[in-house]
């Protein structure tokens, strides 16, 4: 079977996209990207060429854009050109220039799909309007490129995803070379008798992709000759047990967490039974931006007191009694604020208020925690509504000596992000109400009141 056949039966077999979608595909001017216009031009596609030019290599750079420009002139087919300011962007974003090139040429290629990217003066050629935009971005990886992947993550310790390197297709990002290797896509330019140009870099090692391949992997080779071959089998492999995995933590997660609004709560008792523990952790809390060194702290928390707890940037993982909270780290409000009447309505971070001034005689008292009703006589506005704060201090309905709120927010066994998403409502430095718990015993209703404030608390959700 040769290329052409062994191309068309890839994207047919992995269902990379239909005969009739129009796609982008990215040109650098090296002999993959050539031959993959190639392939595409002969199998019949619809498509747009997209050039990066990162104005890292002096002439060779503005040599290689021309090149694509003329190649599509050639294949008469929309052709876009960006220039990219690549070692400022790195600079300013504290990046290597790597890192840098990628997020700005897959930031432009998104733009291009999406419909959103115009013209500019650094866009050399414009984009046909009668055209519809790409649906797919179409990248010459191949399966060099992909086991050299491969063995990077494995000595970055990137789990069983890293093992299986790139896939034919994730989201609109297609690679429908990955099939091939790279001499036999040689083989292809030389019977096409194909131009295409040689990027310079791509002999120095100063590159930790071009370490591999110059280096690393032609000094195995000496040793196991088949090693290329074997590497890829291998991913084939670990592309299929990641299946497998993917579903048994899919299953464990299924079966573990809770959703309680913006929380997740797991049972220590039901995570006590998993195993291996130490896998299923890390696949639970790696969305959270916990990293595979903070599992065994994680792990620790089991068998912690609670209110102990681990932290990422965004999240923290709290130990609660006999529960494991995931709770978001920002997303308390800190803003006070102010009830002007008593006939007013508001919202707020955990919902709304609905006050009112009442008579007495409007009807029989409510039990719910979620109203308060206090004797109006009591109460000089403005009122502050605000969050609880260290050394609060109220004297709970029923009480004739005053209480730490910190101590009653704990006799009701309250988690710690409950207990930081306690609201107060005050007057003259003077606890009115914890909201949704408990009013204060000096400002309730007696046989001597005659009207009432009554304020309703609505939660979100």
């Amino acid at each position: 079977m040769n290329l052409f056949e062994q191309f068309t039966g890839f994207i047919k077999e992995e269902n990379l996209f239909l005969q009739n979608d129009h796609l982008l595909v990215t040109v650098s001017g090296g002999v993959d990207s050539v031959v993959l216009c190639a392939l595409c031009r002969q199998s019949g596609l619809s498509f747009s060429i997209a050039h990066c030019n990162f104005q890292l290599r002096g002439q060779e750079s503005e040599r290689d854009q021309e090149f694509v420009l003329q190649l599509g002139k050639e294949y008469g087919v929309e052709t876009w050109i960006k220039r990219f300011e690549t070692e400022t962007y790195a600079g300013e974003n504290k990046l290597s220039i790597q890192v840098a090139a990628r997020e700005l040429r897959y930031a432009w290629f998104n733009d291009i799909i999406h419909g959103e990217c115009s013209n500019t003066a650094n866009d050399l050629q414009a984009p046909d309007s009668r055209l519809p935009a790409p649906r797919y971005i179409l990248t010459a990886h191949h399966a060099d490129d992909n086991l050299e992947t491969m063995l990077m993550n494995f000595f970055k310790g990137t789990g069983i995803a890293g093992l299986r390197a790139v896939l034919p297709k994730q989201g609109n990002l297609v690679r429908p070379l990955l099939f091939a290797r790279k001499t036999n896509l040689i083989k292809y330019a030389e019977e096409h008798k194909l131009k295409y140009v040689e990027d310079s870099s791509n002999a120095s090692i100063k590159y930790t992709r071009n370490y591999f391949r110059n280096e690393l992997i032609p000094a195995v080779r000496k040793i196991l000759p088949g090693v290329e071959e074997n590497l890829l089998s291998n991913i084939s492999r670990f592309r299929e047990v990641e299946q497998l995995y993917r579903q048994a933590v899919n299953g464990h997660k299924k079966n573990l967490m809770k959703y309680k609004e913006k929380e997740i709560h797991i049972a220590v008792l039901k995570l006590q039974k998993i195993s291996p523990l130490q896998s299923v952790m890390y696949e639970i809390t790696k969305d959270y931006g916990f990293t595979p060194h903070q599992v065994a702290e994680i792990v620790a928390l089991l068998d912690s007191g609670s209110g102990k707890y681990v932290q990422s940037d965004e999240y923290r993982i709290i130990k609660n009694r006999n529960w494991l909270i995931i709770s978001p780290r920002h997303t308390q409000l800190s803003q006070n604020i102010l009830i002007e009447n008593g006939n007013q309505d508001l919202t707020f971070a955990l919902g709304k208020l609905e006050c009112k001034l009442l008579s007495l005689n409007n009807g029989p008292l409510s039990a719910s925690s979620d109203i308060a009703q206090l004797d109006a006589a009591e109460f000089i506005f403005p009122l502050l509504l605000r969050k609880r704060k260290q050394g609060d201090y109220f004297y709970p309905l029923g009480m004739q000596k005053k209480k730490k709120l910190s101590r009653f927010l704990t006799d009701l066994k309250l988690s710690i992000t409950e207990k930081e998403n306690t609201w107060v409502i005050e007057m003259n430095k003077k606890i009115v109400w914890v909201l949704g718990k408990r009013i204060d015993n000096r400002f309730k209703i007696t046989p001597k009141t005659e009207n009432m404030l009554q304020i309703r608390f609505t939660g979100n959700g």
